[in-house]
């Protein structure tokens, strides 16, 4: 529900030959999640939707020839994409049968942009591209509720995540750091390792940075002397950038205090402890923490109601949905975020009584 589905739109067709004759009836049982159905119009449009995300955004780095692409060991972008839109499906399903539990329900703005995309997405398409992927206004509007309830139960259920974090649990110190690099660019531009007696001479240097350093030295001073500069990083002793040896050397010091030449395979580091709380970057970490507990409850709550679940796949009628038969694409010229679109009653009627009153 990011982007309103009046933004879909079929940019070509090309005809399977080895497809012919494997037609979809819509209201064929695609999924059947306990006692609700899943049809075959409402899995082949949310099917042609994923698509056309990856057409549009990911064929750029993916290549044109996505669908028979390998995504993992043994498996196609088109068999991985298809899985996946096949679990969301079912996982929205879920979280529909288990709305009242959480006393989750569409308000009737929320309805009412469903209704209306569906009937934007209706005149925006021919008749043709429509059933094409099973555009017809009914599966739009079952897609689109499904949606739309998979993002308020989501934000119910994470609702009851732990959000208390300490700094202890936290918290992220800050050093600044020079690298003296074993690589070069020559005069094409071209990067090249140096040689050893280069390397030794780089680590010298930084050898005499340290000391300099330990003995009270101005770091950006000695970075300047040093023909390098000073860069900042915040870690905790799990952090592997800028480079795992060196957060672990930084780790163990005081404030203040700076560590020894950690040479590596690309170079040499050096370090100072600049704080053991950094308070900006400890509640960016409180943040990253509470997201995760977030979405873990949400996984493990939709993992625990599918293991309960009775779900039976049709396969006949999966098969039927290749991304191999058709091209969509997304039009980007007309996106409407979807919280944007969304008013609850009581804001609309605010904005009524602003207007009133002006």
């Amino acid at each position: 529900m990011k982007k309103r589905l009046s933004i879909l739109a079929l940019a070509g067709i090309m005809a399977v030959t080895a497809l012919t004759g494997c037609s979809l009836k819509g209201d064929e049982e695609a999924v059947t999640v306990d006692d609700t159905v899943i049809t075959a119009d409402v899995a082949n449009f949310y099917a042609r939707y994923t698509q056309a995300w990856y057409e549009t955004y990911a064929s750029s780095y993916l290549g044109e020839d996505i669908w028979n692409s390998e995504a993992s060991e043994g498996e196609t972008y088109e068999e991985s994409v298809k899985a996946s839109v096949r679990e969301e499906l079912e996982t929205m399903v879920l979280l529909e049968q288990h709305m009242g539990e959480y006393d989750v329900s569409l308000s009737d703005a929320e309805k009412k942009v469903i209704e209306e995309t569906a009937k934007e997405f209706d005149e925006d398409n021919s008749l043709e591209d429509k059933e094409l992927i099973s555009g017809e206004t009914k599966a739009v509007e079952r897609v689109l509720t499904l949606m739309a309830v998979q993002q308020r139960m989501r934000e119910a259920i994470e609702a009851g995540a732990d959000t208390e974090v300490s700094d202890e649990e936290a918290a992220q110190k800050s050093m600044e750091y020079v690298f003296f690099s074993y690589t070069a660019a020559d005069e094409s531009g071209e990067t090249k390792a140096l040689s050893d007696d280069e390397k030794k001479e780089l680590k010298d240097k930084a050898e005499e940075l340290s000391k300099k350093l330990k003995d009270g030295g101005d770091f950006a001073a000695l970075a300047k002397e040093a023909k390098t500069e000073v860069k900042t990083a915040t870690f905790d002793a799990k952090t592997e950038a800028p480079n795992a040896e060196l957060v672990k050397a930084a780790d163990a010091l005081e404030e203040g205090k700076s560590t020894d030449v950690i040479e590596t395979d690309s170079g040499c580091y050096v370090a100072k402890v600049t704080s053991l709380l950094d308070r900006a970057a400890t509640d960016s970490k409180k943040e990253s923490i509470i997201s995760e507990r977030k979405t873990e409850l949400y996984n493990t709550t939709c993992d625990k109601w599918r293991k309960d679940a009775k779900i039976t796949v049709h396969e006949n009628v999966w098969k039927k949905i290749s991304f191999k038969d058709l091209t969509v694409t997304m039009k980007t010229e007309e996106e409407v975020p979807y919280t944007d679109a969304v008013k609850t009653d009581d804001q609309a009627e605010e904005e009524e009584t602003e207007d009133e009153e002006k």
